[in-house]
């Protein structure tokens, strides 16, 4: 299964990251290829982001099911594919630190199913990762970004 886990450290408390991280509609859009989301209830969301795999691109809509939330330090979920063979998990993590910092630990496992899936899943391997960390680096950066204009206000 193709796995990506990228860690960022903020110094920002664990408090301020989960008020962000608690709330889709805030995060959702620093999905890399974003296009949109909908959130059906609690729990459930559906994502539709355009990804570059390879020499192709492909719009991919993914059902997300949260199946954790412990605050504030972790949201687990699976993901299904809508128009693609994809399934996979992934996490969310915060673990504070000393001094008010915390650690941000983002996870995403994707797997792509079906005759095309072994070369799917051989790009995957790279696409995944990238993508990881691209996401945990985006909500870091969204947060500092978010604290840094509430302390100057």
């Amino acid at each position: 299964m193709p796995t990506g886990t990228h860690t960022k450290d903020l110094d920002v408390s664990i408090e301020r990251i989960w008020d962000f991280v608690k709330d889709m509609d805030k995060w959702a859009p620093l999905v890399p290829g974003y296009i949109e989301h909908d959130i059906l209830n609690e729990r459930q969301s559906t994502w539709v982001f355009k990804g570059d795999i390879g020499i192709m691109q492909k719009t991919v809509k993914l059902k997300i099911d949260i199946t954790e939330w412990i605050e504030p330090t972790r949201v687990t979920f699976k993901l299904s594919g809508l128009n693609e063979n994809f399934s996979g998990n992934g996490y969310f993590e915060a673990e504070s630190l000393p001094d008010h910092t915390t650690k941000m630990i983002g996870n995403l496992d994707i797997t792509a199913g079906g005759m095309m899936g072994p070369m799917i899943n051989a790009i995957l391997k790279s696409f995944v990762p990238k993508t990881a960390e691209e996401l945990t680096e985006a909500i870091g950066n969204k947060i500092i970004e978010i604290e840094t204009v509430k302390g100057g206000a």
